[in-house]
């Protein structure tokens, strides 16, 4: 995507189910743990780079022992310096305690961050926010060891008011008001009132204090617990815990909207975001990865057992199809044939636009991550011209000549790599005006790559806001004097904020709406502007399963290619001498190359969940009021 916008974060949870001196004697190492957690975490890097955490619990250790080790850090390669931090540890502690160098069990004694259960985490600051204490996992501390609660996920709240207010009601006093403490504290206020009521019972039951402690982490029911935690969470969430005892559990949200896989054999089980990241680090195929059905936890007790538990009543599932689209790695085999088919489809658009004439196009693409849906689409153009050539030899017959042929045969999609991003080159000023030179140069071309009058179909995942093309792309193509540029979106126009756990909160911020309101202006219809805005005040107070999306009213007297014909016209600098042609992809089209993940409220504004259309309202809301602030 050459617009830079929030990726979701991710998450990964390691669970050793053989003592660490199995994993000393097979894989050499009692970090194994560690180690494949740090692959995991690496793996899904693309996830997020602004921060990263992890917290490991040791199970069955002695009283004064330290079982819980959390790092984070959001230096600028956060992964690279949590693991930095915990090898300098456990290189302190084998200089300290040189005996313990082949002693898997002294090591875990001596060692912090060694243990049997292990949650990573990655992510992007939302909405600015980037200082450590921002940064997952959390930790809910207690002195009674079930009581300790570590939680990390990959999840947005659009109803976090309401989420504090219920939690001041249960008579506690939260920290701040973010989704994050809000879903932990629920999570412990519920441990808490299970933790105590066990005790009660197993007391009853002649159990003196020490000897009521191996009991309550056997009876404590983590789905009970869940299901009493989010029965009022709306939105979008794959959130991941542990408990001080080394239960640990993942949970996903009722619409499946953000994603989790999970892997088991007899010496671990591992749940992630991103089902290649288990794949690659575990040496697995790819049909031993599982999905976690939306609205189930799988819970993992100290002991080892694995369950698979319904904690919610699932709702339509609506997999979220940027996902697919571009923020997980493309390596996934189902993920990295959708984006092809995303190419492909949009294909018949593109040979409208050219007028057919393939010959003089020049096909390529920007930036690296919409490489898989530009080889879709120069496929696809192979087989048209396939095609074609057949019907040409077929008209020729047996009299076509050697020379003819050729002429025929010769003729082929002309692919370039017109356009390569400095990776060195930081736009590090942010306010001067002349940062839009320095953006300028953000891409370096090939010159020489295209002819003068050719058309340059140029593909990307995804156009947001247009930015980095007015500002930089397309007056770098532009030098290369095509006849016509023609941008093309794998993605339909991005219309309504996901509240869910991309960073895109703002009408204002997206292309289409700029352009759908320049058309209210040209048609004299800002009539209509003004009564949506006094339909979403009218709506304030009802209640969220009430709520209608009336943001849509607001692209409604405008065909799709209307929008994109005005957003070529908003984003074509005012020097360019090359025609500006955007072209998005169909939602008809995204479903067909997507259908497992048919989650689109931000292209369509069907949102999967009450809380998306109160979102939608109070941002258009914040539009018309000139509000520069979220609307969740």
């Amino acid at each position: 995507m050459s617009d830079a916008i929030k990726h979701e974060c991710g998450i990964s949870l390691i669970r050793l189910l053989k003592p660490l001196d199995y994993y000393k004697e097979k894989y050499g190492s009692a970090f194994y743990g560690v180690n494949k957690m740090y692959l995991m975490m690496e793996k899904q890097h693309n996830r997020g780079q602004d921060g990263a955490g992890f917290a490991s619990i040791k199970i069955d250790v002695q009283p004064g022992q330290r079982y819980m080790s959390r790092v984070r850090s959001v230096q600028a390669q956060p992964i690279q310096d949590i693991f930095a931090q915990i090898n300098d540890r456990i290189n302190r502690a084998l200089l300290e305690h040189p005996e313990i160098v082949d002693d898997a069990q002294a090591q875990k004694k001596h060692i912090p961050y060694i243990g049997e259960v292990l949650l990573g985490h990655v992510r992007y600051g939302t909405f600015g926010k980037n200082s450590i204490e921002n940064v997952h996992p959390f930790l809910r501390q207690n002195n009674w060891m079930h009581r300790n609660l570590i939680v990390a996920g990959n999840f947005n709240m659009t109803n976090v008011t309401e989420l504090f207010d219920n939690l001041v009601q249960l008579g506690q006093h939260p920290k701040e008001m973010a989704d994050t403490v809000t879903v932990m504290e629920k999570i412990g206020h519920f441990l808490d009132d299970a933790v105590a009521k066990l005790y009660r019972q197993i007391k009853k039951e002649g159990y003196n204090k020490m000897e009521s402690s191996p009991l309550i982490a056997e009876r404590l029911k983590v789905g009970k617990i869940l299901k009493k935690a989010s029965k009022n969470w709306d939105g979008g969430y794959a959130i991941a815990g542990l408990l001080g005892h080394g239960d640990a559990f993942v949970l996903r949200d009722p619409a499946g909207i953000r994603p989790v896989y999970f892997y088991q054999d007899d010496e671990v089980v591992v749940v992630a975001s991103e089902r290649a990241a288990i794949q690659t680090v575990f040496n697995v195929d790819y049909e031993e990865v599982k999905e976690l059905e939306p609205a189930h936890a799988i819970i993992i007790k100290k002991n080892g057992t694995v369950s698979l538990e319904p904690i919610l009543k699932p709702l339509e599932r609506k997999a979220c199809s940027f996902e697919r689209i571009y923020f997980s790695r493309g390596s996934d085999k189902e993920i990295y044939q959708e984006r092809k088919q995303l190419g492909k489809l949009i294909f018949p658009r593109i040979l409208t636009a050219i007028d057919h004439d393939i010959k003089n196009t020049v096909f390529s693409y920007i930036p690296n991550t919409a490489e898989t849906s530009f080889l879709g689409m120069v496929r696809e153009a192979q087989n048209y011209l396939n095609k074609k050539k057949e019907e040409q030899i077929l008209a020729k017959g047996s009299g076509i000549t050697s020379d003819e042929l050729h002429e025929i045969l010769d003729i082929r999609p002309r692919i370039e790599k017109v356009a390569i991003k400095d990776a060195k080159l930081r736009t590090f000023i942010t306010q001067d005006s002349s940062r839009d030179d320095l953006v300028a140069h953000v891409y370096d071309i090939s010159y020489g790559s295209v002819n003068k009058d050719d058309n340059l179909v140029i593909i990307d995942d995804s156009i947001v806001r247009g930015t980095t093309l007015k500002n930089s792309i397309l007056g770098i193509l532009d030098r290369l004097s095509p006849k016509r540029i023609i941008v093309i979106s794998s993605a339909p126009q991005i219309r309504y904020p996901d509240c869910y756990g991309i960073d895109m909160a703002k009408l204002e911020d997206f292309i289409a709406f700029k352009a759908a309101l320049e058309l209210h202006k040209e048609h004299k219809t800002m009539h209509v502007v003004d009564a949506i805005y006094q339909k979403c005040i009218d709506q304030l107070q009802e209640k969220d399963r009430d709520i209608i999306n009336y943001v849509k009213e607001f692209y409604a007297p405008f065909t799709a290619d209307q929008i994109s014909q005005k957003i070529g016209e908003l984003l074509c600098p005012a020097d360019i001498k090359a025609e500006v042609q955007i072209i998005y992809q169909s939602i008809e089209s995204l479903h067909e190359a997507c259908p497992k993940n048919l989650g689109d409220w931000y292209f369509t504004g069907n949102y999967p969940t009450p809380g998306g259309n109160k979102v939608v309202n109070k941002a258009f809301i914040n539009f018309y009021e000139g509000k520069n602030e979220r609307a969740y």
